[in-house]
C-alpha cells in the first residue's frame, strides 16, 4: 500500500489567523504600516461582503430531538457474529450491502455475540423504528433510553429488502419523534443524525444531502438519500434530522473500504420507511409486487446499441424463469419505455410505480425489441425470486478484439450459476477494460442475444458494424448490467 505523508497544517492556521486579525481589526502592533495614500487619489472600493450560509442551529435541534433516540443493544448466542445469509460489510470492492453495524469489543464468552445499533421512537406506549439488519437472528434485544432507562424489547417486524425494523418496549409517555416528509429533500440540505457509533451515546453528526434517489445494486429497490453526515458502526437506525427537527430518514449504510466512515453515508426514506412499518405493525410482514425482472438505467451509449432514438426506459437484464415478466413475455434486452400510458423516463421511475403497486395488479407495457414497438400485459406477483452466486474461472481459449479473453462455462458451472449460458472473462485489455469490465466477470449476453458459446460471441460480433456500440451483459457478485464497448473498426 502506497504511504501518504502527513504534513502539519497547524503553522498555516496560525498564519491565516494573523492575517485575519490584521485585515478584520484593522492596525495592530505587528501589522506593518502602508503608505498613505495622495490627496488626489481616489478611495479604494470596499471589498463586498462574501458570507457564508448560516448553518441550523443543531444544538437546539439535538436539545429538543435527542430524547426520542434510543440505543439498541442485541445479543445473540451460539452463532457467528453474521448470520446466515446475512449481507457483508461493503467495501469497494465488494460493491454495496446493508451491513452496518459490527460487534462491539466486550468481555463476553466467545459464544455471546453483542451489536450495538440505534433506533428512534415513532410512538409513546413504546413503538421503535430501527435497522433490520441489526435484528437478524438476535436472542434478545435491549433498548436504553435518552434518560438511562431500559427496557427489554420484541422484535414486531423486518424487511430486509428496505433494511427497516420495528421493535416494541412496555412504557409510557415517551417523547416522540417528528416525522418529516423526506420528498421534499434536494441535494444541499443540511441534515444532521443522533445515534450511538461505537457506543457513544447521543453522539451527534451533521452535513449536507449529497443525491436522493440514490439506488444501489445489491441493496435492493431503495432510493437511499445520500449525504457526507457521519455515520459508524453502531449508528445504524439512527434518525436523521433535516433542519426543522423532523426525521426525514433512517440510516442504513455507508460505503467503507476500513468499516469505518469515508464520506458517504445512506439513509432509508422516511416516507418508504413508514409505509414498511406500517405493514409491520399490522401484519408483521410486508406485501409488495413483483414484476420477476431486473432492471437498468437508459444511457445514450445503450439506446445506440439498441437502436433507439432517446436515453429512455428500462433496459430488462434478467427475466426470472418463474417470474409474472417471463410468463408474459418479457424477455432480456427489452426495453420499457411505458407503463399504463405513463413514459418511464428513468428506470428508477419504474421501480417506484412497481413497488407502490399492490400484489395481483395488471399493468401493461409497451417496449422496444428488435428494432419495433410492442405491447405485454403482465400481473404482478408478490415474492421475488432468488439471487445467483458466480462460480470460480474457467479456462481461456480465445481473444476477441474487444480486449476480452473469454473461456466457456462447464456445465457443472453453469448449473451453479442458474444461468442460460455465458463466457467467463479471463482478462480484459483495451476497450473494454476502459469500460469497467474485468477478470472473473461472466459475460452473458451481448444486446439481446445469449451467449453459450464463443463462436455466438464471434458471430455476434462479426455482425456488428465498426465504430458503433454494442451492449455485454456483465454478471459480477451477483449482479447483473450491460456494458456499453466501442466496437472499434
Amino acid at each position: 500500500m502506497r504511504k501518504v505523508l502527513a504534513r502539519p497544517v497547524g503553522w498555516r492556521l496560525r498564519a491565516a489567523v494573523a492575517v485575519g486579525v490584521i485585515c478584520l481589526f484593522g492596525a495592530c502592533a505587528s501589522a506593518p504600516e502602508r503608505p498613505a495614500a495622495p490627496p488626489s487619489a481616489p478611495a479604494p472600493a470596499p471589498a463586498p461582503d462574501i458570507a457564508a450560509p448560516a448553518a441550523p442551529a443543531f444544538s437546539s435541534l439535538v436539545a429538543s430531538r435527542s430524547a426520542s433516540v434510543v440505543d439498541v443493544s442485541t445479543l445473540r448466542i451460539g452463532r457467528e457474529a453474521r448470520p446466515e445469509g446475512a449481507e457483508l460489510e461493503f467495501a469497494p470492492e465488494n460493491d454495496f450491502a446493508d451491513r452496518l453495524a459490527r460487534p462491539l469489543p466486550a468481555n463476553v464468552r466467545i459464544s455471546q455475540i453483542r451489536d450495538l445499533a440505534s433506533g428512534v421512537i415513532l410512538t409513546s406506549d413504546g413503538l421503535i423504528l430501527t435497522s433490520a439488519h441489526v435484528l437478524a437472528a438476535i436472542d434478545e434485544a435491549q433498548v436504553r433510553l435518552d434518560d438511562g432507562r431500559r427496557f427489554q424489547a420484541r422484535v414486531v417486524g423486518t424487511d430486509r429488502r428496505t433494511d427497516v425494523g420495528l421493535l416494541k418496549i412496555d412504557a409510557k409517555g415517551l417523547a416522540t419523534a417528528a416525522i418529516g416528509d423526506s420528498s421534499r429533500l434536494a441535494p444541499g440540505d443540511w441534515v444532521a443524525a443522533i445515534g450511538a457509533p461505537f457506543g457513544f451515546h447521543g453522539s451527534v453528526t451533521a452535513g449536507v444531502v449529497s443525491a436522493v434517489d440514490r439506488y444501489i445494486g445489491g441493496a435492493g429497490e431503495v432510493p437511499f438519500i445520500q449525504t457526507d453526515v457521519a455515520i459508524n458502526p453502531g449508528s445504524s437506525g439512527s434518525p436523521l434530522f433535516n433542519g426543522r427537527g423532523e426525521v426525514v430518514g433512517i440510516n442504513s449504510m455507508i460505503y467503507s473500504g476500513s468499516g469505518g466512515y469515508m464520506g458517504l453515508s445512506f439513509a432509508v426514506p422516511i416516507n418508504l420507511a413508514m409505509k414498511i412499518a406500517t405493514q409491520l405493525k399490522e401484519t408483521g410482514r410486508v406485501r409488495r409486487a413483483h414484476l420477476g425482472a431486473e432492471l437498468q438505467e437508459m444511457t445514450p451509449a445503450l439506446a445506440q446499441s439498441f437502436g433507439l432514438k432517446e436515453s429512455i426506459g428500462a433496459l430488462v437484464v434478467q427475466v426470472d424463469a418463474e417470474g409474472p415478466a417471463r410468463a408474459a413475455g418479457l424477455v432480456r434486452g427489452d426495453v420499457l419505455t411505458t407503463i399504463d400510458g405513463r413514459t418511464i423516463s428513468h428506470f428508477t421511475d419504474l421501480l417506484q410505480q412497481i413497488s407502490d403497486a399492490p400484489p395481483g395488479r395488471r399493468v401493461r407495457f409497451e417496449l422496444w425489441r428488435h428494432g419495433a414497438k410492442r405491447t405485454y400485459s403482465v400481473a404482478l406477483s408478490e415474492d421475488a425470486g432468488p439471487r445467483f452466486t458466480v462460480p470460480a474461472g474457467t479456462q481461456p481459449d480465445w481473444n476477441d478484439g474487444l480486449g476480452l479473453s473469454l473461456g466457456e462455462l462447464s456445465a457443472a458451472q453453469r448449473l451453479q450459476l442458474g444461468s442460460d449460458g455465458g463466457l467467463m472473462v479471463r482478462e480484459a485489455t483495451g476497450l473494454a477494460r476502459s469500460e469497467g469490465i474485468r477478470a472473473g466477470d461472466i459475460i452473458v449476453a451481448v444486446n439481446d442475444t445469449r451467449l453459450d458459446r464463443v463462436e455466438d460471441f464471434r458471430i455476434k460480433l462479426a455482425a456488428t458494424t465498426p465504430g458503433r456500440m454494442v451492449a455485454l451483459l456483465v454478471l459480477r457478485d451477483r449482479r447483473l448490467a450491460y456494458v456499453p464497448v466501442l466496437n472499434a473498426p
